[in-house]
This record gives structure tokens, sequence and C-alpha cells, in this order.
């Protein structure tokens, strides 16, 4: 029995010493070897995490690299169940007495299957990771920060029956000093009238006085310019997303800020995101409706401290009925905010999978696979840091005839102070509480999120 149990711990601390203590000592070499390698490989990747986080996550974020640990990870697994299998005959279970076989059958089959699952459970996860990556992950050519910072258009829409193609109702350019991380939200209402289009685009050929007039007849606001340029896609040879370029540039245009990428989330998918993460903590600071429009009001959001599953936080981040779609950009970036706090690296990695199926369904996006790690750490970065937000809404900005030149002014300032407050230790502006606003939408409502520098208080 002692030698039974000797064996096992054996193959267990140190797989094929058990097999070289028997006698079989090619077999036992070779798995030593093979134990080896991968206790080497596992201790290197500890020291570069210490030394390099950078490329810690250009390695996990590499397909090749996937693939091949992927293969690894199963082949570890198959050989370590087969030594302590081994292990166990070399044993001779046949000697031993009945009670005592038994105990040794059961802590034979523990072993093999915690050991062996647990490799087969993270090769299943690198599996996952890759899907992902290759599903979701552009393979075009990187784009380069400009002026230290990185700008990415997150679009929110969904073209359901009743519309005319995709309109995305939800518009906020991200921008993101690539030293820091530090981040200002910059909401553009999908209302946004005359929209200019920068000189030389095909947009700015066919709407040189801005996306108003003969073209776009009723219908002129920026949420309409995807639609138009897909409706128009012979004017765009070879742009796969003729939409989304006139929308991209039509925001570089309006903000003064270059786009490095897109991420178009389908709202249609967004409640499985927040189901696959346990659902958001959200302050509800005024009851929301959900429902109205089109439609009867089922049921309500009530104010308070709460966690929201996937279709309230739906909801809460869609709905206009009791207020407008400046509150709804308020409440948006609430939710922006509870998603960047919460996903913390402990809850992807154990729910990597419902995230990364729910990912794949509703998310698509510019960015390179080669660019990932960038900005996986640069969220890292801001999970720690205030978010500023911006809004071009009133009382600031008339959305039928708004003022570009107030508008980049503003984004400049956002940015300047952004880049300051990142190289002092100085504390933020305080929290703008607008007073009138000619609807139900107050402070209470986080309207106030719309324009502040500390997103996390205003929400």
């Amino acid at each position: 029995m002692r030698r039974a149990v000797s064996l096992m711990l054996m193959t267990v601390v140190l797989p094929g010493s058990a097999q070289i203590a028997a006698g079989r000592k090619r077999l036992g070499h070779y798995a030593l070897r093979a134990f080896a390698v991968g206790a080497l490989f596992v201790l290197g990747l500890a020291l570069t995490a210490l030394v390099s986080r950078d490329r810690i996550l250009i390695w996990f974020t590499n397909v090749w690299f996937l693939g091949l640990l992927r293969f690894a990870l199963i082949g570890y697994a198959i050989a370590w169940a087969y030594l302590i299998i081994d292990a166990w005959r070399i044993a001779n279970p046949l000697s031993l007495r009945q009670n005592q076989r038994l105990a040794m059958t059961a802590l034979n089959g523990v072993l093999c299957l915690s050991l062996t699952g647990a490799l087969l459970y993270a090769s299943q996860l690198v599996a996952e990771e890759k899907g992902f990556i290759q599903t979701v992950f552009g393979h075009g050519s990187a784009s380069k920060a400009e002026d230290g910072r990185y700008n990415v258009l997150l679009l929110g829409g969904d073209a359901g029956a009743d519309r005319i193609g995709l309109r995305p109702d939800s518009m906020t350019l991200v921008s993101i000093d690539q030293r820091t991380g530090r981040t200002v939200l910059f909401s553009l209402p999908r209302n946004l009238a005359n929209v200019p289009f920068p000189a030389g685009t095909v947009m700015a050929k066919q709407f040189p006085d801005g996306f108003t007039g003969k073209g776009c007849e009723d219908d002129c606001m920026l949420n309409a310019v995807n639609t138009w340029a897909d409706d128009h896609e012979s004017l765009f040879p070879g742009v796969e997303n003729p939409g989304i370029l006139a929308t991209s540039q039509a925001v570089e245009a309006v903000t003064g800020l270059p786009v490095n990428y897109y991420v178009m989330v389908d709202l249609r998918g967004f409640q499985d995101l927040v189901d696959a993460v346990g659902g958001i903590n959200l302050n509800v600071r005024q009851e929301v409706p959900i429902g109205g429009i089109g439609g009867a009001i089922t049921d309500t959001i009530k104010p308070g401290k709460q966690t929201l599953n996937g279709y309230q936080t739906l909801w809460y981040a869609r709905s206009r009925v009791w207020s407008s779609d400046y509150s709804r950009m308020a409440r948006q970036k609430c939710v922006l905010n509870a998603m960047l706090q919460q996903l913390d690296p402990k809850t992807v990695l154990t729910k990597f999978g419902a995230i990364a199926d729910a990912g794949k369904e509703i998310l698509s996006t510019s960015i390179p696979a080669s660019e990932i790690h960038t900005f996986v750490g640069l969220s890292l970065k801001a999970r720690g840091l205030p978010v500023t937000t911006v809004s071009f809404v009133p009382p600031k900005i008339n959305t039928g005839d708004p003022d570009f030149r107030l508008i980049r002014l503003m984004v400049a300032t956002a940015v300047a102070k952004s880049e300051a407050a990142g190289t002092s230790r100085a504390p933020g502006h305080p929290v703008k509480r607008p007073t009138s606003l000619g609807d139900k939408d107050s402070y209470r409502d986080s309207y106030a999120a719309n324009d502040t520098s500390d997103l996390s208080r205003s929400c």
C-alpha cells in the first residue's frame, strides 16, 4: 500500500520518476524531460510577466502561439493521465487487500480527473480565446497613435425589421492617452444635423455644405450617414463597410480628432454579453421605463443601487420614454463605465467562454489582432483612473444647428485637461450639475454623466 501511494505521489510531483524507480527508465526519462520543458516554460512566462507585461499580452493574443499552446496542453493532459494509470499498474493493485484496492482506484481516478481536467479546461479556454480573436478582430494594418492618443469610434445600433438599414443610435469617440491610459468619452447625438466631412472624401464631394439638402432630404442626421453610404456603395469602390467609413469621417470632421479604429456593437445581442458577466452594478437615479415608443410600457427599472441583468441593462441604456436622447446618452456612459470597472481579469477568466460566445455574436471591429495587446494594456491602466466625458448636447450645443467650431474647442479643451491631469496630482474638476434642461431630465437620472471629469462620481 505504501509503495502504491508513493508511486502515485511521485507521478504527481515529478512525472516519470515512478517509471524510473520501477525500471522503465526510457519512458521515465522522456517524461522527466517533457516535464522539465513545461516547468521551464511556465517559469519563463512568470519571469517575463514580472519584467514586461506587454510581452505577455503580445504572446497571449497571438493566434499562432495560442494554437501551439492549446495542443501542448492537450498533449500534457494525455501524457500525465497515462503516467498516473501506468503508476497504478506498476503498483500491482491485485496484491492489495480489497479495501486498499478500492481506495487506490478512487485516488487514481481523482488524480486523473483533477490534473488532466485542469489542463484540458485550460486548453479549452485557449481555444475559445483563439476563436474569439479570429472571429471578431481584423487582420489589417495597425494604425499609429496620433499626438499620443488612440481614438476608437464605438458604435451601437441594430438593423431591426422596422428599420431601413443599420443606424448607429449610439456614437461615442473613445480617446485614450497612449502613455497613461487616461480616457475621454466624446458622445455625439444621433440627431446631430449638417455634419461636415473631411475635404477630398467621397461624402465631402456629395455634400460640400455638410450632410444636408438634396440627397438626404428630410433625414439629414448623423445616424443616417451610415445608411446613406451603404445605399450608395458604388461610390466607395473597394471599401468593405462604406457606412462605417463615412460615419468615421463625419466624426473626424466634427471633433477634429482622427479615428484610428471602430468597434460596432449589435445592441440586439448586448444583453447576452451582460448576462455572460453576471449582470452589472448600476446606481439607477430615476425610474426608467421598459417598453414604450411604438409599444406598451411593460415594466420599469426602479431607482437605487442594484445589479441589472442583460434585459434590464439594455432598456436602461436605450429607453427614452419620460426623458430624452440626451438622458439616454448619459445612461449609456454609465453602462460603459460599469463594464470597464467590473470586467476585471478574474471575471473575464472565470466567465470567458460565455463572454467570448456573446462577443462573437455582437462585436465587429477594425482593430487588427496584432494590436489587441495594446488595448488590453490600456484598459488595465484605465480601470484605476477617472474617465472624463463630454457630450455635444443642449444647452451648450443646438443639435439642429450645431456650432462645430465650439465642438472642436470643447474636444481640445477636454483632451488638454485630461493630459494635464495625468502629469499632476491635482484633484479632478468638480462634477457639473445642470439645473434647467427643458424636459424631465435632471441630475437625479445621471444627466451629469454627459459632462464630467469623473464618470464614476456622476453615475
